[in-house]
């Protein structure tokens, strides 16, 4: 039985399966090919946030779980969760993270940006890498991080774009309309908040 995936908040239209909700053994080489691809967008993150990760983390959309390995070797995080709506993309996660999980130190369960399954001020940081504009409602999950983020905690919302975006992700940039409404929506929740463009990735830094 295919899984109905929702109409996203970008396009109106629901997003192909491939990118929302990777499925069966397509769905396990696309996450292999995102481990390749989006590598190097990951690691421009985690050099933005610095000494800023720490704590308790949360990442929305974690896919194969590359961030999630990134962020795990940093000394100053206590504890990681990874959300994703496909079950491949967590059985990868969990493949790449066995032992990290067996520690205690990563913990990887169904959800979405939308519906965490965290309690309120569960973490001082969340993250999502490329998965925003697939996102089919916006403000729930900008109020879905809110509500779990700490005050005083960061938020880090990322996309492609920056500087030098990759030839591959040309076509997948959103438009300064859509910039500015993710922004908007971001910035009636939190304090700080700031657009920052690194070599290959459009993000929005939230604190507060």
């Amino acid at each position: 039985m295919t899984t109905s995936i929702p109409p996203s908040w970008t396009t109106g239209r629901s997003p192909n399966g491939f990118a929302a909700l990777p499925a069966g053994r397509a769905g396990r080489i696309g996450g292999r090919l995102m481990r390749r691809m989006n590598g190097g967008q990951q690691r421009e993150l985690l050099d933005l946030l610095g000494d800023a990760a720490a704590g308790d983390v949360l990442e929305v959309g974690h896919g194969p779980g590359v961030l999630l390995g990134l962020l795990v070797r940093r000394s100053a995080v206590r504890r990681i969760v990874g959300v994703d709506p496909s079950q491949d993309m967590r059985w990868l996660a969990v493949r790449a993270l066995a032992w990290e999980i067996a520690a205690g130190r990563v913990e990887i369960r169904p959800g979405d940006a939308a519906a965490t399954g965290l309690p309120d001020g569960a973490v001082d940081l969340a993250v999502s890498v490329n998965n925003i504009a697939i996102w089919p409602d916006l403000d729930a999950g900008v109020a879905e991080l809110r509500r779990v983020v700490r005050p005083g905690g960061r938020l880090l919302l990322s996309w492609h774009g920056g500087t030098e975006p990759a030839r591959a992700a040309r076509r997948l940039l959103l438009p300064e309309e859509q910039q500015a409404r993710i922004e908007d929506a971001v910035r009636a929740r939190f304090a700080e908040v700031r657009r920052v463009g690194t070599r290959r990735c459009t993000v929005v830094d939230a604190r507060g």
